[in-house]
């Protein structure tokens, strides 16, 4: 039997999903992660449709659920999160990047808000995957202290874990009720904890 007929009968290597498919589901992601972000409430699949630019029937086939759009979201914001630590590294001074890194990390935890009842639902039954969000969290910090300490521009003694803390106390104290510019303030005092004596 040649390799075509064994891909013929039943064989058949997966094929990448088309372009077209994916852009779809890349503007569902985004546009679903801005309503999130901005929610007081549930959030309508309509909605989300629309503001992406595809139709309903667009959106169920990627995303049957809103159990299966907020994972995606919550999965790709986090991948995003964690996976920005060696490019800011790259192009700012340690303490630099620590502070634009957090305030990635402070929109990814806003966008987690308008998600929060679906996500504790789906971790709670099973039908969404429980990530080790905090893990990844403390491992991107341990990164960027590690260079800092090198560098003698972060304090060597601090405990990543320690900094996630300080970050979730401080992130999730001004959920919903932060005077403007209370977050940045914040954030810019966390920064200051960390430099050298």
């Amino acid at each position: 039997m040649s390799s075509d007929d064994s891909a013929s009968a039943g064989n058949k290597p997966r094929r990448a999903p088309r372009t077209d498919a994916r852009r779809n589901r890349d503007k569902l992601i985004r546009a679903a992660t801005a309503a999130f972000a901005a929610a007081e409430g549930t959030v309508p699949f309509e909605a989300i449709a629309r503001d992406a630019g595809v139709g309903i029937g667009t959106l169920y086939r990627h995303f049957p659920t809103r159990e299966a759009l907020v994972e995606a979201v919550y999965s790709a914001e986090l991948d995003e999160v964690t996976d920005s630590v060696p490019d800011l590294l790259r192009r700012f001074p340690p303490e630099t990047a620590l502070r634009a890194w957090m305030e990635r990390y402070a929109a990814f935890v806003a966008t987690k808000r308008g998600m929060a009842e679906t996500l504790r639902a789906g971790w709670e039954s099973g039908t969404i995957a429980t990530p080790a969000t905090r893990e990844r969290i403390t491992a991107a910090i341990a990164t960027i202290l590690e260079s800092g300490a090198e560098s003698g521009t972060l304090r060597a003694d601090t405990e990543p874990g320690d900094v996630t803390m300080l970050l979730l106390g401080t992130l999730l104290a001004t959920t919903g009720n932060e005077t403007p510019g209370q977050t940045g303030r914040l954030l810019d005092l966390v920064i200051d904890a960390l430099r050298p004596e």
